[in-house]
């Protein structure tokens, strides 16, 4: 089918600020939908409250309106701009709830305006737990044994959610503990979790009806130690339905899939088990009504019987859903919106191949693994412990050709201190199997030091209910360091690839060796063991891919080859690399994604290759038509250093812009300055001129610059002797951090104690510096940019609370 053309313009609503659940996957799916629609000669009007977000980039939409997304103030949008469709999947649980208000209200019909990409009954039938059961019924597809809980209406119009929490603890006699609990209209789990006892129950259905907009509850029979699935799928109008990714969870069910660490494709199912699951998730979207876009539908699976079960679907794009893009290379959010305004999937062309059309299924030939990151260190008191409720505040995504490398490398792309399956101190094998009844984020590890205490995989399985083939994988890489430890490095290229093929890092071989991760790489590169490069082609190989978007594996050479064979064949010309910000946390996030895109977008004004590293799959810095080139990697010195060496062959190496990715890239302007390569922008010495606190000092000294009394401490004993020379109150700052982590203010000797001991193990070798914590000040930003004479002040914020509230 043609494009519509009885529609001119369209309004898109964005998902608003981030929160936990909600994140920048959304801005990705924005920037696609608003560039696919704007190709196909559409104005589109936008709406979002997120200023730091690539899609309210002024120059994207046709129309964009910086403001708070309700229907109050996206109907006065709507009057001013006369649009004819209302995009709402793009932006998350915000925009459909609020989609869905301005449909109920009869704005959207008052206004001629018509809801594309879903309708109203079809979110409502899949967001509506009563409905969505039914649905299920019909079509022969079990659910989980439950009672939907609803609270009736009051004369006011109003929930009665006190009568709703009655009516919970009634359903409890037929549901029984431990029982799980899934408000309506709610994403990231929100409200939700898991009950084992009676005050658990009563306490989880309260928050749960709160945070339900129409106060429901699903009570779910409990199938903790269920595997989990998610299938995405994608259809048209002319009923072609494609699968584009099979996820599958390495935590079992009752751990919240966006915390859960996820490996596509699903590596357990067998092949009769998948296609009954494809052939379910095809048969949910055809009587949902989902018909012009994508969705995530997920499954739980008893392994005692391969019982199945649909626990739910989201009509709409979702964290998932990105991931998927990420992981083949297949942009749904871009397809979705072109399914929107009418074509099938076999009009649009697959922009990787430029020979296949989107109806093509993506084939992978690779491993994809996704782990979350938490911030359990910034709420003192919280406990690190997962449910069916989001914590994680980021996630990173790695690739290799086997289970093994990718899980490794995505333990490496986290920047949490790992170098892979690190220990962990257990005194004995009691506190072991405790903390393996515990999902926690360090889970993984958990299991790996079961191994190295010498428990077996059915007492590993028997606790953690984890498949058994992930756990033999752990078991393999426990096996293979504790070689690694006993014979150490192999001298020659075949054994030494090996163990870089099941994802081992420099820095982790340096742990195991006792060797510095130098030495462990002129070991490597004596042999002639580097990394090759393959590009993610939605095809397993079996058509070109033009896009440039690559991964790297170590591997043989084929028979008769001499070096295995790499994909990457960088270009003759000029080109600069820019470094990422990693996985999302509090105090790095989409911003710093901004700046790496437009760093991006100015090299291609100028001319230039612009080369993008980063392992964030929600990002749109990751999308492989921001740069010319993507390389999915983690952000540490080898796998930047690796990449640099390939691309320096051919062409001309401008140098790394490190400066837009917040600390992490900075973090690596040293290492890359150690090995002779350009620092672009701000110089390694500037940086550390700035970041070190004590270096900073002087400076400000220096320049004659006022500010607090201040000293520089090594130790928790100096750092309190310093503290009473200043007088208290003080603040105590670590330096090359962001976000304010470990920054905190003390007012006595016990607090500088307490916080002096984290903050210095933050630093790392790096002193702690302590200054008079200024009471009753005001907190001004000053943002300026300089070409290394002339200085352009281009902003000045001043903070509302005072001086003690970070500014973020």
């Amino acid at each position: 089918m043609p494009k519509r053309t009885d529609i001119s313009s369209i309004l898109v609503i964005g998902a608003g600020p981030i929160i936990i659940g909600q994140a920048c996957e959304f801005d990705y799916s924005g920037v696609q939908a608003v560039k696919a629609l704007k190709d196909e000669g559409y104005r589109v009007i936008l709406v979002n409250s997120n200023p730091a977000t690539i899609m309210t980039d002024p120059g994207l939409a046709d129309a964009t309106y910086i403001e708070p997304i309700t229907p109050e103030i996206v109907e006065k949008i709507i009057i001013e701009e006369k649009p004819d469709a209302l995009l709402p999947t793009m932006g998350g649980q915000t925009a459909l709830n609020c989609a869905l208000d301005l449909h109920y209200a009869g704005i959207l019909e008052k206004h001629g305006v018509e809801l594309i990409g879903a309708k109203a009954d079809a979110i409502e039938m899949a967001e509506d737990r009563a409905l969505f059961r039914e649905a299920m019924d019909r079509i022969g597809l079990e659910n989980p044994r439950a009672t939907i809980v609803s609270s009736p209406k009051k004369a006011d119009g109003k929930y009665d959610r006190i009568e709703g929490l009655k009516r919970a603890m009634e359903a409890l006699d037929t549901v029984g503990l431990p029982a799980i609990i899934r408000p309506a209209f709610t994403l990231g789990g929100t409200g939700g979790g898991v009950a084992y006892n009676v005050e658990e129950y009563e306490e989880i259905c309260r928050s749960g009806l709160a945070a339900s907009p129409n106060a429901q509850i699903l009570v779910d029979e409990s199938l903790l130690g269920w595997k989990e699935y998610e299938m995405e799928v994608v259809r048209d109008k002319a009923d072609n339905a494609i699968i584009i990714c099979s996820i599958e969870n390495i935590d079992p069910m009752g751990v919240h899939t966006g915390d859960s660490i996820t490996v596509a494709p699903a590596l357990t199912l067998t092949d009769k088990e998948y296609q009954v699951m494809r052939n379910a998730s095809l048969a949910v979207l055809r009587e949902i009504g989902v018909e012009t876009g994508g969705s995530n539908v997920q499954f739980a699976v008893n392994p005692k019987d391969g019982r199945l079960v649909v626990i739910e679907m989201n009509p709409r794009v979702s964290r998932s859903s990105a991931l998927a893009s990420k992981a083949t290379g297949f942009p749904i959010a871009k397809v979705a919106a072109k399914l929107a305004v009418g074509y099938t999937l076999d009009e649009i062309d697959n922009d990787i191949t430029g020979v296949t059309p989107a109806s093509f299924e993506p084939t992978i030939d690779y491993v994809v693994t996704k782990i979350p990151r938490f911030a359990f260190e910034k709420y003192k008191g919280t406990e690190p412990v997962l449910t069916t409720a989001m914590k994680s505040v980021g996630e990173a995504m790695a690739i290799g050709r086997n289970f093994k490398e990718s899980l490794q490398k995505a333990l490496n792309s986290l920047e949490t201190g790992l170098t892979g399956l690190n220990e962990l101190p257990f005194e004995d094998e009691t506190k072991l199997r405790a903390a393996l009844a515990i999902q926690s984020p360090d889970r993984l590890r958990v299991v790996a030091e079961a191994f190295r205490m010498g428990l077996s995989v059915d007492d590993v399985y028997a606790i953690t209910s984890i498949d058994k083939w992930f756990l033999r994988q752990i078991e393999e890489i426990v096996a293979a360091e504790k070689t690694i430890r006993a014979q150490g490095l192999p001298d020659d290229a075949y054994a030494m690839t090996d163990i870089k093929a099941m994802g081992f890092s420099d820095k982790r071989l340096a742990e195991l060796t006792g060797k510095t991760e130098q030495a462990v790489r002129n070991q490597r590169h004596a042999l002639d063991v580097r990394p090759v490069y393959k590009r993610i082609d939605t095809c397993a190989a079996e058509f070109a891919a033009k896009t440039p978007y690559l991964y790297s594996t170590y591997e043989h050479p084929l028979f008769g080859q001499d070096k295995a064979d790499c994909e990457a064949l960088p270009t003759a010309r000029e080109k600069v690399v820019i470094l990422g910000g990693g996985p999302n946390r509090i105090g790095q996030g989409i911003e710093f994604d901004y700046c790496c895109c437009h760093a991006a977008f100015a090299m291609e004004d100028l001319g230039m290759e612009s080369i993008m590293v980063n392992c964030n799959p929600e990002t749109v810095s990751t999308d492989y038509d921001t740069s010319d080139r993507l390389y999915f990697e983690p952000l540490t010195d080898e796998h930047v250093l690796e990449v640099i060496n390939k691309e320096s062959g051919t062409g001309h190496l401008r140098g790394v812009i490190v400066q837009f990715g917040g600390q992490t890239p900075l973090k690596l302007a040293n290492p890359l300055h150690q090995q002779n390569i350009p620092i672009l922008g701000t110089s390694p010495a500037s940086i550390d001129l700035a970041e070190d606190r004590e270096q900073f000092a002087a400076l400000l000294d220096k320049l004659g610059i006022q500010q607090a009394p201040s000293r520089t401490a090594r130790s928790v004993d100096e750092a309190e002797i310093k503290a009473n020379e200043i007088g208290y109150p003080v603040m105590l700052r670590p330096s090359f951090v962001l976000g304010g982590r470990a920054m905190e203010i003390a007012r006595n000797d016990e607090d500088l104690r307490k916080f002096a001991a984290e903050a210095l193990q933050v630093s790392g070798d790096a002193s702690l510096f302590i200054d008079r914590y200024l009471s009753d000040a005001t907190e001004v930003d000053v943002d300026a940019i300089c070409d290394g004479e002339n200085v352009h002040v281009a902003g000045i914020m001043e903070h509302i609370e005072e001086a003690g509230v970070h500014s973020g």
